[in-house]
């Protein structure tokens, strides 16, 4: 049984992810929830998988957790609450699927902590993945991609010598506007952009699918 901390519980990965627990029971419990703002979504996983502990952004949210599930998790906020969370003694991983640069001191903090860390969050990869990963190894602890793109890499590259690799492809499904042409881009509504052809993600990482700015990532 590995007992999970996610930190981004209630987006697309972390709504995905939950239907994968509710799978295989058995083998991971969540015993940690952090969001950003969907209090309504929060406070039915809190009914449902009876973290220990849980965080969310907005001071006001918590209190209403709160109020609503007394007695039960430990309530937390803003990046206090994250690193609380990913910190947890008794967290086995530390999933982290929080947009931007949210996730990195929780990431680095669970590290610290001895905990492994499974990424969704490219965003601090990019930015200091050098640091990320100095400090996996130093304390031992093994950093797990979980979004497909760099899932897909990762199982890819698995026991292989770097020298062995020449180039790494990125498939993409190329968004909405694949086959639009260029000089029609300067009419592309924000509707027409939250239509992605293949999955339902939350609005950013929609728009930056359509946009392949997610890519450049």
């Amino acid at each position: 049984m590995k007992r999970l901390v996610f930190l981004g519980s209630t987006g697309s990965i972390g709504t995905s992810t939950c239907k994968v627990a509710d799978d295989i029971p058995e083998a991971v419990q969540l015993i940690g929830l952090a969001a950003g703002r969907n209090v309504t979504l929060l406070s039915e996983q809190i009914s449902k998988y009876h973290p220990i502990a849980i965080s969310i952004t907005d001071p006001n949210a918590a209190k209403k957790l709160a109020n609503d599930h007394p007695g039960a998790p430990e309530v937390y906020c803003g990046e206090e609450g994250l690193i609380k969370l990913a910190t947890l003694p008794e967290a086995d991983v530390v999933l982290i699927a929080i947009v931007g640069t949210a996730g990195l001191q929780p990431a680095l903090a669970a590290i610290r902590a001895g905990k492994d860390i499974a990424v969704a969050s490219k965003e601090i990869l990019v930015m200091a993945g050098e640091i990320i990963m100095k400090e996996a190894r130093k304390h031992g602890v093994r950093v797990l991609a979980v979004d497909s793109e760099h899932s897909a890499v990762f199982q890819c590259l698995d026991n292989r010598p770097s020298e062995s690799i020449r180039q790494i492809w990125l498939t993409a499904s190329g968004g909405p506007f694949r086959e639009k042409p260029a000089e029609e881009f300067s009419n592309i509504t924000v509707k027409q952009a939250l239509k992605h052809p293949s999955w339902e993600m939350g609005r950013k990482i929609t728009i930056d699918s359509a946009t392949l700015f997610n890519k450049g990532l």
